[in-house]
Order: structure tokens, then sequence, then C-alpha cells
């Protein structure tokens, strides 16, 4: 943790939502003229998209059929927390990007599949912002979330996080409901190892239930809206959360336990505007005092 650049990470799985939390994040950004440099977990893959497929090939050759991104191996986990480090020391650092698609292609000038050259942030900077898979693992190797002075979990049911996963990447990547599955059923054994840990290293867990059928992911026709979801969110450290004016000002919203909010789905939003501003605002005033 740095007091002088501080550092917020939002972590979740593959299909979970992370991306949809830091277009709320952005509007904190821009509302309250906070620069903020991101970065993005994709960048720390240790493999590109051909030398992950014959990685892949190996690993099952050799018995091993858990491998996948969501393994700490298959990532850079100490060049990120080398990065996190350096830019809490110094408010610099590097960071890159992974070529998904095509729109990335035509953005980056790289063919997809395949990194951009490491470039440095830009200067003066208020904060930093990790977006991805690892940004609170702690394991023998790494503490990542020592680092990071706000750790957002972005945690929807696992039926609507693969319907969710299932839906992107045959609309958006091009691939087939039963290549999408068999990724889910590769990852499991890394989903519950490296990746369930970190939610409770994280201060503010985002949870989204759905409130109509999820029985079977692999065959739902569409995504549950927010209007068929409620959002469970779970404060690590209650102290000094104002839970009287966020029920009053969440309408419908309600406490289940001491440390936890229920909000209706459509109200997702502005519950994390609520929540997540102050907080925003406590770390970048002390980083001026600083």
């Amino acid at each position: 943790m740095s007091q002088r650049h501080p550092i917020i990470s939002v972590t979740g799985s593959s299909g979970a939502g992370t991306t949809t939390v830091k277009s709320t994040f952005d509007q904190i950004f821009r509302r309250e003229g906070i620069r903020a440099v991101s970065i993005e977990g994709d960048a720390f893959h240790r493999y590109d998209r051909a030398a992950m497929k014959a990685e892949l090939a190996a690993r099952l050759a050799a018995g091993d059929a858990t491998f996948s991104h969501f393994s700490y191996d298959a990532n850079e986990l100490e060049k990120l927390q080398d990065i996190l480090r350096i830019y809490g020391e110094t408010g610099r650092g590097e960071t890159r990007h992974y070529v998904h698609d095509d729109k990335d292609a035509a953005r980056w000038g790289r063919p997809h599949g395949t990194f951009t050259d490491w470039a440095p942030f830009e200067e003066n900077s208020d904060l930093l912002f990790y977006e991805g898979l690892h940004g609170a693992v702690v394991n023998d190797r790494v503490n990542i979330a020592a680092l990071a002075d706000l750790k957002v979990g972005v945690v929807p049911v696992v039926n609507l996080e693969w319907i969710q996963k299932i839906h992107r990447d045959s609309a958006h990547r091009g691939y087939t409901t039963e290549a999408v599955t068999d990724t889910i059923l590769r990852r499991m054994h890394a989903y519950v190892h490296c990746i369930c840990p970190q939610f409770t290293q994280t201060d503010i867990n985002f949870q989204r239930v759905p409130v109509v059928d999820t029985s079977n992911p692999f065959i739902a026709r569409w995504i549950p809206t927010p209007d068929e979801s409620l959002v469970v969110i779970r404060f690590r450290n209650p102290r000094g959360i104002d839970f009287p004016y966020l029920t009053q000002m969440i309408a419908g919203s309600w406490m289940s336990r001491a440390n936890s909010i229920v909000v209706p789905g459509p109200k997702m939003d502005l519950a994390m505007q609520l929540i997540l501003t102050p907080m925003i605002l406590r770390l970048t005033d002390q980083s001026r005092r600083a």
C-alpha cells in the first residue's frame, strides 16, 4: 500500500463483469477529475495465443488437464507485483495490451492473439487502476493483495458467470458453446484454487444473483437482466460504512448481514457510485497531502 501513489484493483474471472465495473470507475474518475492509469490483467499472461495453445497441448500430453489462463504459472505474477510495487513507490511503471480480436488489432496495429510492446505510464497520475484475474493473489511467490489500497471483487453466482461468458465468447469472439464449455471445465481446478481465494482478500465484493431459473447455464438463450437480479454487496470490514444512509438512498435495498447490503440489480451502478466515490476521494486526498 502507498499513501502517495494509491492502487485500486478489481478482480473477477472471465465473464464476471469486471469490464462493466471498470466503466463505473471511469465515470467516477472523469467526474472527480482524477487522472488514473490502467493496467489489464491480460497484459500479464505468460504466453500469446499461439504459445498458449502449444503449452496447453504439452501439458495435456503430460497428463495435466487443469492448466489454463486462471493458473498462477500461466501468468507473470512476479512482473505484476513488481509493477505495482514500483508504482506505489514512485508513481511510475509500464504496461502492455493483449490483442483479443480484430477490433483490438485495428486499435493497436498488432495481430490478434499477440501483445503490444511494453510502454511507460503517463506522467503525473493520481492512482493506478488494475482490472483482471489476479488483483488480490496471495501465495508462496507473491502477495499482490498487500500492494492494493482498495480491492474490489466482482463475483456473480457461478451459473450466471458461465452464462455471461458463453454469450460473450460466442457473440464477440466467435467461439462455439461447446468450445466455451470445454474452457470452463478445464479452468475449474484453477478457478477453485487460484480465483476464489482472492475474494477473501478483497475489501468489497459485488455478487449479482439472478432471480430467474439458471439451472442449466449451457442452454440459456439470454443473460438475466439487471431487473431479474439482486446484488449482494459484502464489506470485509464494515466499520465506517453508513448502512442507514445507503439503504435510504438505494430504494428497495436492505441489510442481509451486519457486513452486507442487498440492492436491486438496476441499482448496482448507483450503489457503486455511493460506496466507491468517497473511498476513492479519500485515497486521492491522502495522496495529495502526502
